[in-house]
């Protein structure tokens, strides 16, 4: 076993939201046992954007994506968060 990539997608409240801002404290909620690869803006429609995070965790540690997913879904501006995909590297 090894790492596994984590993707998501977390849409924000509305596009009144930071995503700069967003995306800094997504990056300080990821739990210890992940880190985190990348975040990139993903036009949606209408000017709302949602961010795509990866991150990258140990896959034999007894934790599972869902820990990260829920950290991020806590923040003040998310709506909503979804893992698109989990693959192994």
């Amino acid at each position: 076993m090894g790492d596994a990539a984590v993707r998501m997608k977390v849409m924000p409240e509305s596009t009144d939201i930071d995503l700069s801002k967003l995306a800094e404290e997504i990056r300080r909620v990821v739990p210890s046992f992940a880190r985190m690869h990348a975040i990139e803006e993903m036009p949606i429609a209408f000017g709302l954007k949602a961010l795509i995070v990866v991150t990258i965790m140990d896959d034999k540690g007894g934790h599972s994506p869902d820990e990260i997913e829920e950290s991020v879904r806590k923040l003040a501006g998310v709506e909503s968060v979804e893992v698109e995909e989990v693959g192994l590297l």
